[in-house]
Order: structure tokens, then C-alpha cells, then sequence
């Protein structure tokens, strides 16, 4: 069975951000970890070489394999920022069509700024996955 790439580490979150973000996109990043740090509770860690995220959960599917991943996080990539909503967009369809400018796919929201959304919807949303994902794994 494959080991999962996608690990926790001892990376440092800033020295991350220092090299990866500039200017806004920069203040984007930390609004975002002050988000996720305020829905979990808990300090950014570096998932393997370019995802903050949060929290974990440990996971085991029918087939056997298990491991550990974050409850939420975020990758600030090149064009956009993908922000990991662990637990999906089923039954929050109120908040992403009032949430602003974004896409999204199944457990990924994809947002070039968080000027283009409103970051209190945001926060419901990513506190929602939070919730759903500690009560789940509880």
C-alpha cells in the first residue's frame, strides 16, 4: 500500500510564507491562518511542501489504508489560494452562493483573494467543516 505524500512536518510556516507570498497575497495568508486557527484551536503546520494546515483526524477506509490528514488548511498556489473544506459543500449551498467571487470542486475552494469574498461567510463555512470533521473523528 502507498504511504500518503501529503504529511505533517517540521517545516516553519513563516519562513514558508516568506519565500512563496508577497504584498497582499501575503496578508491574504495570514488572515487565513488566524481563520483556521480560530476554528480549530490550534497552531499551522506545514503538510508536506506546500499546504498549512490545522489540526488532524485519522482516517481508515474499507480497503485498509489509513492515516492522518489536517481537519482544514490552505495552499497559497500561484494564481489562487485552495482552502481545504475537509468535509465538503453538501448542505452549504446558502454560504457559497453568498460567499463572493470563487469555485470550488469537492473538498476545495478556490479563491484569488479574499477581497473578492466575504470573510465572515468564510469563516462559517470553515468553522462548519471544522465542526463536522471533529464530531465525525471524533
Amino acid at each position: 500500500m502507498t504511504e500518503n505524500k501529503t504529511v505533517v512536518n517540521d517545516a516553519d510556516v513563516d519562513t514558508f510564507l516568506r519565500q512563496t507570498v508577497t504584498g497582499p497575497r501575503l496578508s491574504d495568508a495570514q488572515k487565513l491562518i488566524r481563520m483556521m486557527k480560530a476554528a480549530t484551536g490550534c497552531e499551522a503546520r506545514m503538510w508536506g511542501s506546500s499546504i498549512i494546515g490545522f489540526d488532524s483526524y485519522h482516517y481508515k477506509y474499507e480497503s485498509g489504508r489509513e492515516g492522518d490528514f489536517m481537519i482544514t488548511g490552505f495552499s497559497p498556489r500561484k494564481k489562487e489560494f485552495a482552502i481545504y473544506i475537509m468535509s465538503g459543500f453538501s448542505g452549504h449551498e446558502d454560504l457559497l452562493e453568498s460567499l463572493g467571487k470563487h469555485r470550488h470542486g469537492k473538498s476545495c475552494l478556490y479563491l484569488k483573494q479574499l477581497a473578492d469574498v466575504d470573510l465572515e461567510i468564510l469563516q462559517k463555512l470553515i468553522s462548519a467543516s471544522v465542526a463536522y470533521m471533529k464530531n465525525k473523528y471524533s
